[in-house]
Parts: structure tokens; sequence; C-alpha cells
């Protein structure tokens, strides 16, 4: 805890992205903190973030880093740059919050964790899903449908893809179900270990580039306790319906979730079950973050979680490749 120590924390933030100014706007109001400095990779967008919220602009991650006056840096950059900015980080004596994933892969996440504990230093990886309306709801209804037996967790995204954005980048976004982690967390955080992986991925690309302009990832989880689970993310030019569903069956009744709208299924009849708005979760993860460094209150996960899911990100794409089953 610093509460003793310092009274107001000092702030960088790497990235200028949508997560990076609602973390701004958390920390500006936030009287524990005072936001310092940001870098990117843009320069116009550092230029227009720095204006915004009158901040001193830094011309790359290494030096903001290295920066003796900051006490804690939040990451929402890139998909591979996270892990080598978090791992710097922490080595320069920061706190350290990263918007998911931690790494792209797990070998690299779990050097982070164990110098992060070796520093001991705050590194929380971001998974607001877990606090989010949707998944409490999932969890408080869950009883009522009785053993669970199998699940669905569909994510695609009819869009037109930017060629030259770092999303549709194989390097920069990273293997689909590493990028789109929160999908592997929100299940195992439902149901538990998992025994094996089955995954198939497709990329729409032109040979010989890096960028693509959709790409489909199919996993099939078999869980320890006999759950089954798919895990489905899409997105491109390709798609031209949308589908966000994420379906549990049990033995008793079913939830499913189309969007934001759930229901409860039992003996044929449907009943809605309310879900709280997403709006403020950036802010309460911060508000989350700060309750910890000054007062010791407990987070609501631990970068462990996080690298679990990583792990079966990381099977996904091996099963992928190898084009067979892995057991974990």
């Amino acid at each position: 805890m610093l509460m003793n120590i310092v009274s107001s924390l000092k702030v960088g933030i790497v990235g200028t992205g949508y997560a990076a100014q609602k973390r701004a706007e958390a920390i500006k109001a936030d009287r524990r903190t005072e936001l310092v400095a940001v870098t990117g990779n843009t320069p116009e967008q550092i230029a227009d973030f720095c204006q915004t919220f009158n901040i001193q602009r830094v011309d790359s991650w290494v030096r903001l880093v290295d920066m003796t006056e900051l006490d804690l840096i939040f990451v929402c950059t890139i998909n591979r740059d996270c892990g080598a900015i978090a791992l710097a980080a922490i080595g320069a004596g920061k706190h350290v919050v990263v918007e998911y994933p931690l790494a792209l892969e797990a070998k690299l996440a779990a050097q982070i964790i164990e110098l992060a504990t070796a520093k001991e230093k705050l590194l929380h990886v971001e998974h607001m899903e877990i606090i989010g309306g949707l998944h409490q709801a999932i969890k408080q209804y869950l009883p009522h449908i009785g053993r669970v037996f199998y699940a669905r967790y569909a994510t695609i995204s009819a869009q037109k893809s930017d060629r030259y954005s770092w999303k549709y980048n194989k390097d920069t976004f990273g293997f689909p179900l590493a990028a789109a982690l929160s999908r592997i967390h929100r299940l195992t955080d439902l149901f538990g270990r998992v025994e094996s992986v089955n995954c198939r991925n497709r990329y729409w690309e032109e040979v010989g580039s890096h960028y693509f302009t959709a790409c489909m990832c199919n996993a099939r989880l078999n869980f320890e306790n006999g759950i089954v689970a798919e895990v489905i993310y899409g997105k491109g030019d390709v798609f031209h319906h949308s589908d966000r569903t994420l379906e549990i069956y049990g033995e008793e009744g079913t939830i499913l979730f189309e969007g934001e709208k759930g229901k409860l299924i039992k003996n044929k009849i449907a009943t809605e079950i309310p879900v709280t708005s997403r709006r403020g979760l950036f802010a309460k993860d911060t508000a989350m973050v700060l309750d910890y460094l000054f007062d010791g209150q407990p987070l609501y996960i631990q970068p462990q979680a996080s690298l679990y899911a990583l792990e079966i990100a990381n099977a996904a794409q091996k099963s992928s490749f190898q084009n067979k089953i892995v057991n974990l």
C-alpha cells in the first residue's frame, strides 16, 4: 500500500486510442492520481491527446517507462507490444496496468508476472468483462439451469477491414483468440480448467502480406469437468451479418445472450435476465486499482487467471497450425 508514502500517484499512459482516453478521463477525475505523460504510435494522435488532457508528450515508450517521476503506467497499445512494455516498466520499478492481452505468448506473460512478484509491484491485467453486468448476470443465473454440458460463444463482426490498421495485421494483432482473450477468459472463469483444445483458423489475405481483410477462428474447448464449449471469433469484409451470441446449455434450462440482452429458458418459458450497463467500466477498473494501491482492497482478478487463458489461446494456435487436438 502507498497511502503512507505518497499523497498522489504520478501516471503515464502508453497509447492514444479509446482505452487510453477512458483511462485518462478516469485518472484526471481521481484526486489520488496525476496524469503526467503519454506516448503512442502516431504523432498526430499523441499531439491531440496531450492537448485534450494537458499533459507532457514523450516520443517513445522506452523513454516514458524510464521517467523517474512516474509511479504507475497504463499500457493501452497494440497487442504485439504490450508484453515488452510491461516487462520494461516493471523492471524500471513502476506499477503496471495492461489492457489484455498481457502478451501474445504465455512464456513472456509468465516472465512478467514473475518479475512483478520479485519487484513487489502491482501487475493488473484488465478483464473488465469479468466485472461487467453481463458476466455477473450469467454467474447469478447459472445455478438455475442445472448441470452445464455445452456452451457456444460467437463474436462475428461484419465490417470493412482497414488494410493498414494494426487490428488487421497478423503480427501486431496476434492470433485471434489471444487478441480476443476475454472470450476464453469468460469461459474459464465460469467453467474451470481445460483438458484439450481443437482449433481451426483462417485468414483472407494477399499472398506475402502480413495484413488480412478477414479472419475466422473456431476453437472447441473440452473442460476437465466434461463441459464442451465452442469459441467463435471472426471479423472482416467476408461477413455480411454480425453475430454476438452466448449460449449456455444445462440439464434444467438454457441461458441465451444476444448482444447485451439475455434470457433464461426453462420448460419452454423465456424469462428476461436484467443486465446493468457497460458504461463506466474503465472508471470502475481504474478506481479498483487505486483502492488496491492505497488501501489494500483486493482486486477482482489476479494476473495468473489471464495467463491461464493465454495458455489456452496459445494451445489453440498450436492446434490450428498442426491441424490436431492439443492436450493441456
